[in-house]
């Protein structure tokens, strides 16, 4: 069996690992990958191959996956979706696990996302849609701060300010509609929700809805949750501030209702459906959706899994009755970044080699010269620690963490804390 995994930093790496542990024996094709992937091979036996076509070229990737025969083709990041990936190879007749671009609009469009829960009645925050500053700056007037200010569109998991004054929030719709930092567009105005968060991950198709193991991301860069909003800075699961009953009522009036109404808006979903989800005073509510696996928290629930990933997509693809299991371990994982991260940053840091070490490492921004591993990216390693407890799972990741320091790198010291 062949599968192609598109995309190239850490969850990607995730994904390809988790599948090439398949008792299918998948050989399994990264486009584009990173040099890290190459580490599979080692752990698995599975063979990997890094084939140099870039993610969002959607024609070239179908081209291939034509010529090689390719089985199965699994999406990463929301760019492809957005290039419509999923239908340009459903009509070339190749099975994908991916939402098509209509569907995938519940990530793509903060607005489109916002409508659809008010009308099917998800329970979500309050919110407003404005394109014009004036208009913007008037509600923010009447409202006052903390208020919730997102990008209507993609913006790399970088498009969403949580103000905490009005000062702050003014300064993000000027960012976003005067200066047009994330290209013209609209801006998303929610009221501010206040509890812990967690990320729900669901395999879709259609109205089957097969969630996994939920996991809480670390958006801000530094400790004690303070600096600026990233694409992750670590994550873990379980989760054990969120009551499992919390879960599977998120899962029943959530999740699935969503999965529902985009089958009756004539986008059916069938990928990954990602909840970012809070639980409020009122019970869980609805922060955003994503269209594909989360970045990192991807690196901690395929892991925890203990289910064959492989087949579990072919068997959603097919509509079979999927139930996973878990293992029993929890899993936290820390990200190792280039100083300067979220803003500019250096490249070329020199880096360990990540087989060394006995902790899992996925590979987020790596690229290699003359046999030496260098970064290529903000976000560089997510290092995943496990054991019994989480507290044993944190010990152990921060073990492998200064194993693969370097004085370049940053990361957070207090992973986990919510639960800890």
């Amino acid at each position: 069996m062949k599968v192609l995994v598109i995309g190239r930093g850490g969850r990607e790496h995730a994904i390809a690992w988790k599948m090439a542990q398949s008792a299918l024996k998948p050989e399994i094709f990264v486009a584009p990958g990173n040099v890290g992937m190459r580490l599979i091979t080692g752990q698995t036996g599975a063979q990997v191959t890094l084939v140099n076509i870039d993610e969002n070229a959607t024609e070239a990737l179908r081209d291939f996956a034509i010529e090689n025969h390719i089985d199965l083709t699994v999406v990463g990041p929301e760019a492809a979706l957005a290039n419509d990936i999923a239908t340009v190879f459903r009509t070339a007749g190749l099975r994908i696990f991916a939402p098509t671009a209509a569907a995938a609009r519940i990530e793509s469009s903060k607005e489109f996302a916002k409508d659809l829960m008010r009308k099917y009645h998800i329970p979500t925050a309050a919110y407003r849609t404005f394109e014009d500053y004036e208009a913007a700056k008037q509600y923010l007037d009447e409202q006052g701060a903390p208020i919730v200010i997102k990008y209507d569109g993609l913006a790399a998991g970088k498009g969403v300010v949580v103000a905490m004054s009005t000062e702050e929030a003014d300064n993000a719709l000027k960012d976003m509609l005067l200066d047009n930092r994330f290209g013209k567009g609209k801006v998303v105005m929610e009221e501010f929700l206040q509890g812990p968060e967690f990320s729900l991950l669901t395999l879709v198709n259609g109205e089957q809805v097969v969630p996994l193991v939920i996991a809480q991301d670390h958006k801000r860069a530094y400790d004690g949750d303070k600096g600026p909003n990233t694409g992750g800075m670590g994550a873990y699961a379980p989760v054990p501030v969120i009551p499992q009953a919390q879960i599977d009522w998120a899962v029943e009036h959530i999740m699935k209702p969503t999965a529902k109404a985009l089958m009756t808006e004539g986008c059916p979903f069938c990928g990954v459906l990602y909840g970012g989800l809070m639980l409020t005073k009122e019970g869980p509510k609805v922060i955003e959706f994503n269209a594909r696996f989360g970045d990192p928290e991807t690196e901690v629930v395929l892991p925890k899994l203990k289910s064959d990933l492989t087949q579990m997509i072919l068997d959603v693809l097919d509509n079979k009755e999927v139930k996973p299991e878990f293992h029993e371990e929890a899993f936290l994982g820390v990200v190792l970044a280039a100083k300067g991260y979220p803003g500019s940053y250096s490249k070329n840091i020199p880096l360990n080699n990540p087989a060394g070490i006995p902790q899992q490492v996925f590979c987020m921004g790596v690229k290699e010269e003359n046999g030496q591993l260098l970064s290529n990216g903000g976000r560089v390693l997510f290092v995943v620690g496990k054991g019994t407890t989480l507290k044993e799972a944190q010990q152990d990741a921060y073990q492998g963490v200064a194993r693969m320091a370097h004085p370049d790198l940053f990361f957070r010291n207090d992973i986990g804390w919510q639960a800890l």
